[in-house]
């Protein structure tokens, strides 16, 4: 893979799989450990724009100035991050949830047609798929040789990265909706029977799992030998890597669907729940450093950059907060409040440009300088609806003079 070298810091949790480039976001949140953080290349320029896909629920991941993304209608996108051209698409048998993740120029994505792809990420034409036994909501994890990911069929897979050929795979007891965490040598698995897993890499082998009181839908992060994870219980669980003791929980007071960003160098950790609370913890003790209350429950995992931290919620707005503090910055609402569609798919903060999509269908970049995004479709619409009732409104007193 023609990378440089990898600044982490997001939601997922790099440094442990070697180098990525520092001016790329190659699977959910970044890197391996889903931390979160990306140092933003020096050669970028781009612009507010907007680009008509189909409903997302996913995140994007960006190799080389391209952001790729999947799509309820089935669709896996290539766009230019620039200007918000399609390079190219593939259609699978389904919709598509999955994050997509990226290695020696191959996209690795899944579908709920229970197919794991792998895509020329230049072309965009099949390399090979792998078939699970049901629907893959998870997103992939990527090693040099190795890519994992979970099913509905409640199997974890280890697939061989040039071939699709199963190395092995391991039966969980339920459902697999969260993405794989890898840390060297060691997986850490979520299932919908509320348990987590950790699982050595070579053979499948499991190390230690405890049982959470509800389904993990939750990607887990990890940070200082520590691995974080989200229950439906409504705790945030902090857990010791090595033997699944649990050092500190906090009760976050509702569900939790979106996972933990961390930002390692405030030992700050950053997570929504649906009861539209987002809250930041410090990561050694579980402490609460403070909390925002948006308009709608969160799915949506976050992204920091510089002091700040983004995040979308259902109530159709993406959100920029000062990351120490929580006090809101400013934030950007595509449906001007009145059209709003849920914000779930997370987003990337790329050079100065944050860039997500919405279930309304379309992917955004938005200018965090100037703290602007494109002007909304959904205004074009109100402007014209306006339009119309005032002309309405003329002929009847028009009529009426007469």
């Amino acid at each position: 893979m023609k990378n440089k070298k990898i600044i982490m810091g997001f939601l997922i949790i790099c440094v442990i799989l070697g180098p990525v480039s520092a001016v790329d976001w190659p699977m959910f949140h970044g890197n391996p450990e889903h931390t979160g953080f990306l140092e933003e290349p020096s050669d970028f320029a781009s612009h507010p724009w907007t680009t008509k896909i189909g409903p997302v629920n996913g995140s994007l991941a960006i190799f080389n100035k391209v952001a790729y993304i999947g799509s309820l209608d089935g669709k896996i996108y290539a766009i230019d991050l620039e200007d918000g051209i399609i390079i190219w698409d593939y259609k699978t048998e389904a919709s598509i949830v999955s994050s997509p993740a990226i290695k020696n120029n191959t996209l690795f994505v899944g579908s709920k047609d229970g197919y794991l792809y792998a895509i020329d990420i230049e072309t965009g034409e099949l390399e090979w798929k792998f078939k699970t036994g049901n629907s893959i909501e998870s997103s992939p994890a990527v090693s040099n040789d190795t890519v994992y990911i979970g099913s509905d069929d409640c199997r974890i897979y280890a697939i061989d990265i040039e071939t699709g050929s199963k190395r092995w795979d391991l039966y969980l007891g339920d459902s697999i909706k969260s993405s794989p965490l890898l840390v060297n040598d060691t997986l850490y698995v979520a299932a919908t029977n509320g348990k987590l897993y950790s699982i050595g890499t070579e053979n499948g082998t499991v190390v230690w799992n405890y049982t959470t009181g509800d389904a993990i839908y939750s990607t887990p992060a990890f940070y200082n030998g520590t691995v974080y994870v989200a229950s439906n219980d409504g705790y945030l669980y902090a857990f010791n890597a090595n033997d699944g003791t649990i050092e500190w929980k906090y009760n976050l007071g509702d569900k939790v669907y979106s996972s933990p960003t961390i930002d390692e160098n405030d030992n700050s950790l950053f997570i929504g729940a649906d009861n539209g609370n987002f809250t930041c913890l410090d990561t050694r003790d579980g402490k609460l450093k403070w909390s925002y209350q948006t308009g709608g429950p969160i799915k949506s995992t976050a992204a920091l950059f510089d002091d700040y931290v983004t995040l979308g919620s259902d109530d159709g707005t993406l959100y920029v907060l000062n990351k120490y503090s929580g006090k809101e910055e400013w934030k950007y609402s595509p449906g001007y409040y009145l059209f709003n569609s849920p914000i779930r798919s997370s987003p990337v903060v790329y050079g100065k440009t944050i860039y997500f999509a919405s279930e309304n269908g379309y992917l955004y970049s938005v200018d965090s300088e100037k703290k602007e995004g494109p002007t909304p479709i959904f205004a074009y619409y109100t402007l014209g609806i306006i339009i119309i009732i005032i002309g309405v409104i003329i002929g009847i007193r028009m009529l009426m003079s007469r």
